[in-house]
């Protein structure tokens, strides 16, 4: 089924019309260095916040700032000039910070247009992570606007400042606003494609359950020399703990941790063996050649449908120049487990802390940090939303969408089933090589621009 008519072909030709306005107010959005993580940005956030309810109001949305207990939240609606189901919009307009600074080949908030591969792409932080794809939908939204006086059905707006945080303090803001925030299902445009050419639906997404460990031992730091050889080394103590956090097979060894694991569908195993997934030149594009994980799990199982066990940061010590030689006092870690459906997040919080306790050496003093525990998400496929995604991207692209997992987990994904009771369609312009949360985080224009077009011809398909 195809949704083409007479409006939604002004609609397109209206974005494409006026693609250099609307990259230059991405642009400006880019420019705001709206860093959740960082208190000095506080004032940054909300002005990112403005930003985004002002750009609603110019596309005829009621539009407000909410406070929350962190960075504020932008709320907005539109009745629609028709009769589709109601839609709730999620973004976010907070980015992670941009250290190492010396590794941006330009400014990180002075937006800059490159030359790759796939022609133009914007480089900035928060291009593609979510700015850029937040600015898809909104730009389709005025584009409706523009043409027709409105999205052809009733949409309301969610976009938080804290999601590169956890979004804590989100979950008791959509308690509290559950009537205003009532709709038939969620769209949120926060995930990527297979390639440049084939767009994707993300049907998986993996949890996460994040800590922080300290190991002290000693009052103080001590003399290497003197206290050498009889002091427990906090650093040495905490390392051969963590060191046994995988067996030789790349299995994860915390008791009970893949319980509840089942294995794919077959029919998911055969769709995503077509989609002839090259490991060795994934790893190519960031100097890797080795895969590494449970052995004899084929890559994309492991990339989105197997757990994991990283460390993500550790410390200790001296880390100044030149020697210094100590033994330090304490040393800490961070450390995740990305989770598949079946495992619950408490249990695996457990499940490591158990892990540790028997490991700990005598005099260790360790304590653990619990940040976030969020389990992962299969979305429903068989949906009227989905099928229309699936029409949209097919007539903007001339091919099928894929169903694909995604690696990283989208928290709000599961809260908006859990507390609003919604499904979400998981509809994403992304690429693997945009370097979300590193230097020269990109967005492809090629992608920003079919992702517009998309969102457009998705809420027409959902009206008709």
């Amino acid at each position: 089924m195809t949704y083409q008519s007479p409006v939604l072909g002004q609609v397109l030709a209206h974005i494409n019309a006026t693609r250099p306005t609307a990259h230059a107010r991405l642009a400006d959005f880019l420019r705001i260095p709206s860093i959740s993580a960082q208190p000095d940005h506080a004032g940054d956030c909300r002005r990112a916040a403005d930003w985004a309810a002002e750009h609603l109001r110019g596309s005829g949305f009621s539009a407000r700032i909410c406070e929350t207990g962190g960075h504020p939240v932008v709320i907005a609606d539109h009745p629609g000039t028709g009769n589709g189901p109601h839609l709730l919009y999620y973004g976010h307009y907070d980015v992670q910070p941009a250290e190492p600074l010396e590794l941006w080949d330009s400014p990180p908030f002075e937006p800059t247009i490159v030359q790759g591969k796939h022609g133009p792409r914007i480089v900035a932080r928060g291009a593609v992570d979510d700015k850029g794809q937040v600015t898809m939908w909104l730009e389709a939204f005025r584009a409706w606007h523009d043409i027709a006086g409105g999205p052809p059905t009733r949409i309301t707006v969610l976009i938080e400042g804290e999601e590169e945080v956890g979004t804590q303090n989100l979950l008791p803001f959509l308690h509290a606003n559950r009537a205003a925030l009532h709709a038939d299902a969620a769209v949120i445009s926060d995930t990527g494609m297979w390639d440049i050419d084939t767009p994707a639906l993300s049907t998986r997404l993996r949890g996460i359950v994040y800590t922080e460990i300290t190991l002290r031992a000693a009052n103080r730091d001590l003399h290497s020399g003197i206290y050498g050889g009889s002091a427990l080394n906090p650093i040495n103590a905490l390392t051969r703990i963590l060191g046994g956090l995988h067996d030789a097979e790349g299995r994860v060894q915390l008791p009970g941790f893949y319980d509840g694991v089942v294995p794919l569908p077959e029919e998911q195993v055969r769709q995503w063996q077509q989609l002839g997934f090259d490991e060795s030149e994934f790893l190519a594009g960031i100097g890797l050649s080795v895969p590494v994980g449970e052995r004899g799990v084929p890559g994309l199982e492991r990339l989105w449908a197997r757990p994991t066990a990283d460390i993500n940061g550790i410390w200790g010590g001296y880390q100044g120049a030149g020697p210094k030689t100590v033994i330090a006092a304490e040393a800490g870690a961070k450390v995740s487990f990305r989770l598949v459906p079946g495992q619950d997040p408490e249990k695996i919080f457990s499940a490591f802390e158990q892990f540790v306790a028997a490991r700990a050496p005598a005099d260790a003093k360790i304590s653990i940090r619990k940040f976030s525990a969020d389990p992962a998400i299969v979305v429903p496929v068989d949906s009227p939303i989905v099928h229309a995604a699936e029409t949209a991207l097919f007539e903007e692209y001339g091919r099928k969408s894929v169903s694909v997992g995604c690696g990283g987990s989208i928290p709000v994904v599961e809260a908006m089933h859990s507390i609003l009771g919604l499904d979400s369609l998981l509809m994403g312009f992304g690429l693997e090589d945009d370097q979300v949360h590193s230097p020269n985080e990109k967005f492809e224009i090629r992608c920003l621009d079919h992702g517009t077009r998309a969102h457009a011809r998705l809420l027409a398909g959902l009206a008709g």
